[in-house]
């Protein structure tokens, strides 16, 4: 199949089974039709399936280890601190590249992970470029003469820092109003001239699951009455959206829908990767006061100024937040840290050589994750501890924290990562807690299987993020440089293990058989 144009929709977090249940209730029609004509696949994400690192591995269809992204900011070399990253991060040719060096039209619109805009065959609206942004400036176009026809494209809303009671009624007719507007100015772009290649890439499907969970939700442990249809209606108003771009797209014109991972519920417990480290020995704190900075900045800047404000005091914002993160830890006496990410729950070492003040010598270095991840398994919070060798391949490998967690789950719901300098390991959230926020556990988290719909009949039943780029270019019939994925509308595919596909490579037998050997010697085996 080739020589199509191709239209693909993103709409971040849509959760394969709501998808399901709501097709099969009529409430989809648009995303329905689709899989009547084509196909309706679930999507395997990145691990840990984060927003940067899986639409970027969606639109270049190689794994992190290959593209460098692995989060919204990186580790700065030498130095206990962050970095904010951006699209000059990534170090694999995206679609929008390789289709333009093609000489093929194409227009992209709101996808995470691309500010600044880059110069296409065509134009490109940047998504967010950090997670305070709410809205976009001229800086976030190419070329400036778009600008007119998107400057009423948001990010955001209201602050997702501090919930209060009438947060959740503000919030959704905002989220409602966002999805009929970006759609409106996504199909106005998408009628100036047939593109080749179309992307564009809807937030509120991810914001509502965060924040409503709870209430969708009865089964949830932070089940909360109220606004139970709130997720629902995003729903139907993002396949609302669907038809009208289908609509505007026009017969020629192959359509895809897909999200960079799925989303499920949040319980009530809590745990702080650090104090566990700091019980079993791998870390020491030091005296730290409050980030006064920081809060203030997220209690008082109105949001429609930290955008601007973020990208004009870039400097002045990585330092605040590597204060935020590392601030209070006695690097002398610590071996292994965590910035302790909700979304990405992780662990770094301290280690001689890289950091400054590095503790575990780089000829340790591997034994030593081995002993921690052994050690973290043990934990019943914690469902598995990868070494970053793992999951990821590739010259950017090194860019990824040492050790990936993936938490436990309990009844069906993950426990909350949150920050903590001293006290308890694991504790339970109270009930005033429930709704969180960001940096307070939100109510819904992200999940490893997504979404995928195409309007083209597919042989297979499972796909993964690698895949999406090499459909499209397969499509299109333009020839891309070696990814990872293969093309879901090539005749004669088959299936194969979609653990691998993951970017998960299981140890051989030999492997196995070694490591089980290295931590018995260690003392971890009976």
């Amino acid at each position: 199949m080739s020589a199509f144009r191709f239209l693909l929709i993103g709409l971040d977090g849509l959760e394969p089974s709501l998808v399901e249940r709501w097709m099969a209730e009529g409430c989809l029609p648009h995303m329905a039709a689709l899989r009547k004509r084509g196909s309706f696949l679930r999507v395997r994400s990145t691990t840990p399936a984060a927003t940067f690192p899986a639409w970027t591995t969606c639109v270049t269809g190689v794994n992190p280890g290959r593209h460098g992204v692995f989060d919204f900011t990186e580790m700065m070399e030498g130095d206990y601190g962050i970095r904010f990253v951006n699209s000059t991060y990534r170090r694999a040719p995206a679609l929008w590249e390789i289709l333009s060096k093609a000489e093929r039209r194409v227009g992209v619109l709101g996808v995470p992970g691309t500010y600044p805009p880059e110069m296409v065959n065509g134009f490109m609206v940047s998504g967010f470029d950090s997670p305070v942004a709410t809205g976009i400036d001229t800086s976030f176009v190419y070329p400036r003469d778009v600008y007119e026809a998107v400057k009423g494209w948001r990010f955001g809303g209201l602050q997702e820092s501090h919930i209060d009671s009438k947060w959740h009624a503000r919030m959704l007719p905002l989220l409602l109003k966002k999805v009929e507007e970006k759609a409106e100015i996504a199909c106005g772009l998408l009628a100036r001239e047939a593109w080749d290649f179309f992307m564009v890439v809807f937030g509120e499907s991810d914001t509502v699951a965060h924040h409503f969970w709870m209430f969708h939700d009865e089964n949830s442990p932070r089940h909360t009455a109220g606004l139970k249809e709130a997720i629902r209606e995003v729903y139907v108003r993002l396949d609302a959206a669907v038809g009208k771009l289908a609509a505007t797209a026009g017969e020629d014109m192959v359509v895809g829908v897909v999200s960079d991972h799925g989303f499920g519920g949040a319980g009530t417990g809590v745990i702080h990767l650090n104090n566990w480290l700091a019980e079993a020995g791998y870390l020491s704190f030091a005296p730290t006061r409050r980030n006064f900075l920081k809060e203030a900045a997220l209690s008082w800047t109105p949001s429609r100024l930290r955008g601007a404000l973020f990208r004009q005091l870039q400097s002045l914002v990585n330092r605040v937040e590597s204060r935020s993160r590392f601030g209070g830890i006695d690097w002398g006496n610590t071996q292994a840290w965590s910035e302790e990410l909700d979304y990405f729950p992780s662990i770094r070492i301290n280690l001689s050589g890289r950091e400054p003040q590095g503790q575990v010598p780089k000829k340790s270095h591997t034994k030593f994750i081995a002993e921690l991840c052994a050690q973290l398994e043990k934990w019943e919070w914690v469902a598995h501890a990868w070494p970053r060798s793992v999951l990821y391949d590739g010259p950017y490998v090194e860019r990824a924290p040492d050790i990936i967690i993936e938490p436990a789950l309990e009844d069906g719901y993950r426990p909350s990562c949150l920050r903590s300098r001293g006290g308890k390991p694991f504790r339970r959230l109270s009930e005033v807690e429930y709704k969180g926020g960001k940096e307070r556990g939100m109510n819904g988290t992200h999940r490893p299987w997504g979404t995928l719909l195409l309007s083209e009949p597919t042989n297979y039943s499972k796909a993964s993020l690698l895949d999406i780029a090499p459909t499209v270019l397969g499509c299109l019939g333009v020839a891309g440089p070696p990814m990872e994925g293969r093309s879901l509308l090539a005749k004669g595919g088959a299936e194969i293990d979609m653990d691998e596909r993951s970017g998960v490579k299981p140890y051989s037998k030999e492997e196995e058989e070694r490591i089980e050997a290295r931590l018995r010697a260690l003392g971890y085996l009976e």
